[in-house]
Formats: C-alpha cells, sequence, structure tokens
C-alpha cells in the first residue's frame, strides 16, 4: 500500500488518480500514526514552506516520515514535498525544514518580467513545460524511478523556488530557467522532484508507475 500524505497543502486527489491508474494501491493519511502501515509514501505538497512545516507538526508527521526513511521505505517528495525534505527555505525568512537532505530552498533571483536576453521573459513563478536532463555535475544519473525516461523529457512545473543540494551527489536531474537548477534529486530509498508527475501526462505517469513497481 502506497500512503500519500495529506497535511491539508497537497493536490490529493489528481496524485491518487495518476499513482492509482500506475497500478499502485493507495490510501490517503491525515496524521503520523496511519504511516507504520504503509510499504511506499508519496509526500506532494503545493503552498508555503512554512505553512506546511507547521501543519506537518500539528498532525505529528515529523518523526514517523523520518522513522519511515531510516526504515528503507521507498519516499517520494513531489514539488513542496521535495523542498522540505531539505534543511530549510529561504520563503518567509529563514524557516526549518525536515533536514532529511542538507541543503537549502532558495528563490529564483532574477526580477518577474524583468527583459532578458532571451525571446520571452522569464516570470515567477516558473509555470509550465519543460525540459528535464540526466546531465548532473558528476555523471549521467540512472535510477530505477527514471527507467525508460528519455532525457530531455518535458515535466510540468509551478514553483518559485528551487533546492540548492549541500552534496551534489544527491542530484538526479537539473532542468534551465534562468538559472540551471536542481529539479530532481535521490539518495537511496528518498526521491523528490519539483515538477509535477501527475500533470506531465504519458511520460509522468511512467515515473510514477517506476515509484511503484520499486
Amino acid at each position: 500500500m502506497i500512503a500519500i500524505i495529506d497535511y491539508g497543502m497537497g493536490n490529493l486527489r489528481s496524485v491518487q488518480k495518476a499513482i492509482e491508474a500506475s497500478g499502485g494501491k493507495t490510501m490517503v493519511i491525515t496524521s503520523g500514526r496511519a504511516l507504520s502501515g504503509a510499504a511506499k509514501i508519496v509526500f506532494p505538497g503545493v503552498g508555503a514552506f512554512g505553512d506546511a512545516m507547521r501543519e506537518l507538526k500539528k498532525r505529528k508527521f515529523i518523526a514517523p516520515i523520518k522513522k519511515a526513511i531510516r526504515a528503507g521505505k521507498p519516499f517520494l517528495g513531489l514539488c513542496l514535498g521535495l523542498q522540505l525534505l531539505f534543511e530549510e527555505s529561504e520563503e518567509g525568512g529563514r524557516v526549518k525544514g525536515l533536514g532529511i537532505l542538507k541543503g537549502k530552498v532558495r528563490r529564483f533571483k532574477f526580477a518577474p518580467y524583468a527583459a532578458r536576453r532571451t525571446q520571452h521573459a522569464l516570470k515567477i513563478p516558473h509555470m509550465g513545460w519543460n525540459t528535464i536532463t540526466r546531465r548532473t555535475p558528476y555523471a549521467v544519473r540512472s535510477t530505477d524511478i527514471l527507467h525508460d525516461i528519455p532525457d530531455s523529457s518535458f515535466m510540468y512545473f509551478v514553483h518559485s523556488y528551487y533546492v540548492a543540494p549541500e552534496d551534489r551527489s544527491v542530484i538526479l536531474t537539473t532542468t534551465d530557467y534562468g538559472v540551471r537548477f536542481v529539479s530532481g534529486v535521490c539518495k537511496a530509498n528518498v526521491y523528490g522532484l519539483q515538477f509535477h508527475p501527475e500533470k506531465s501526462q504519458g511520460v509522468g505517469l511512467k515515473i510514477l508507475r517506476n515509484f511503484v513497481r520499486l
């Protein structure tokens, strides 16, 4: 069974439907107590970093999440669910995250709608289709979750912040939007994606199918 964490800020129904369409059996959980019965965990999220951390504490998710990861359960963070895995975010000041991965969450620094030497001005948030690449600072990453996913595949993004891992070896994919930012991470049983696979049509569903089959 795949547990989908509900802390009041995720697009749960679309994620749940996409995982079930990919062959997974799901349960939506609203408190940390229910995590112990899950084989895998999906951590979706939209909204503000600080608000999400407060809800996770309120619903007693933090310790069970860390326990599940230490136990080796496959864990997938999506969008804000990826960002919350890190130590802190610039959003709303310096807000502490879960600290499962070392590094910070940073805001895109270019000015909204600023004139740039590109065909189109870059807007914040970064919204719409963009490509992912596995050409990381170390090597071309190959993991089970990206099995049969072509390099430079288009994925759907909606975000104003991006993760900056301290350990560059966890980088799974990168994407270019004014700067080259980290759009996917992987460390042991922990995966995180800045884009929305549930909104990324067939190739996104293939990623979720790979996660179901881990």
